[in-house]
């Protein structure tokens, strides 16, 4: 199930984008899931509509551990340096089609104060 969901591609990727785990003030200690199981757990609630709660063991961690690595993560902005990797590297290989996106400046907040 976690190959599934984290293929080896999108792994290699996420690996370049994630921090280092922290430091436990009390020392000592490691995770007890990697991070590619928390991963896989954390794009099954994303994509299922399942709650951290109710998250299968099949995945191994738990919701409250699945769902406090996303929070770090998220802090780290973990999300929005794969999504720019996962954009990169589609661009380089000619698999982005951006004929269909556009800039409208009917959609942008004009600036108060101008000169």
């Amino acid at each position: 199930m976690v190959e599934r969901l984290v293929p080896d591609e999108l792994w290699e990727l996420f690996q370049r984008v994630v921090p280092e785990p922290p430091n436990r003030p009390q020392g000592g200690g490691r995770r007890g899931y990697g991070d590619r199981e928390v991963l896989a757990a954390i794009i099954f609630v994303a994509t299922s509509g399942c709650t951290w709660a109710k998250l299968p063991p099949v995945f191994g961690p738990s919701g409250p551990t699945a769902h406090r690595r996303f929070t770090e993560w998220s802090r780290a902005r973990v999300w929005a340096r794969l999504h720019r990797l996962v954009l990169d590297e589609l661009g380089a290989r000619g698999e982005v089609d951006c004929s269909r996106c556009a800039v409208d400046s009917v959609n942008m907040r004009a600036l108060k104060g101008g000169s």
